[in-house]
């Protein structure tokens, strides 16, 4: 079992309990108090690097990697950055995250959310717009074509933006294939959580220049965001180095507005 397969094993038993809690037909009507979905891709298409900034307390390759006791506060930072949108884990096992943790900064920042999670059931998409996210991360390495395509129409009619992410030459071709317009190229390979700082580039040239192109994992600091930039990225989703840094808006701002 991979590393991937192994994290999906763990989503889709919290996600049974979660369904257990709260019935379907409870989920759809909390969307009626839910605000319209924000649309982040006026930004992402604008001029200069936009920032996904990640609110990320550990991974399954560095473990424990930053003490959040309050999300809110560190989004609110992120925000005053200049983040074009904030990302929040909310995989319980391998992340420490939840879907408290993206109400909790919902209700603080009006910047687009991301929810950032395994997803493989359509429940998880009706609950990530009930809390308040605007976007859905899709991983193409987790879902085959049917689900891929049925997962993207669901969000889509809710009107989410879909971050599609991929990692080889073959997701890629699929993501650009599903109509995908947010294409996000990680270096980690999340089935051995090995980090390939050349597959952004490798992979880039395969999508197409109408389609938004986000560079993710391996994102350091403004020269890692400027050499992605070089590269066509215009977004880069940054977690690690931000969590970690003592001045988050400071950290986000120096990464904000690049162009090549």
């Amino acid at each position: 079992m991979s590393v991937l397969d192994d994290i999906v094993a763990g989503v889709r038993i919290d996600l049974a309990r979660r369904e257990s809690e709260v019935p379907l037909a409870d989920l759809r009507a909390a969307l009626a108090d839910v605000d319209p979905p924000r649309d982040p891709m006026p930004h992402f298409r604008g001029a200069g690097s936009s920032v996904i900034a990640e609110v990320k307390r550990r991974s399954p390759s560095k473990g424990d990697l930053a003490d959040i006791p309050d999300p809110a506060a560190l989004a609110t930072a992120y925000a005053r950055g200049g983040a074009a949108a904030i990302s929040v884990l909310t995989e319980e096992r391998r992340f420490g995250g939840s879907l408290a943790d993206l109400r909790a900064v919902r209700a603080a920042v009006d910047v687009p959310l991301l929810r950032k999670d395994f997803i493989v059931e359509p429940y998880q998409v009706l609950e990530a717009r009930a809390a308040g996210a605007d976007l859905v991360l899709l991983i193409v390495a987790s879902l085959d074509d049917d689900r891929l395509r049925m997962l993207h129409d669901q969000a889509r009619e809710l009107g989410l933006t879909v971050l599609v992410e991929v990692h080889d030459e073959a997701e890629t071709e699929r993501a650009v294939d599903l109509g995908a317009e947010l294409i996000g190229v990680n270096a980690r390979n999340l089935k051995t959580l090995a980090v390939d700082p050349a597959t952004f580039g490798r992979l880039a040239p395969l999508v197409p220049e109408d389609r938004v192109k986000v560079a993710e994992s391996g994102i350091g600091d403004a020269d890692d965001v400027a050499a992605f930039v070089a590269q066509g990225a215009r977004a880069v989703l940054v977690g690690e180095a931000l969590v970690r840094d003592g001045d988050p808006t400071g950290a986000v701002a120096k990464m904000t507005g690049i162009t090549r």
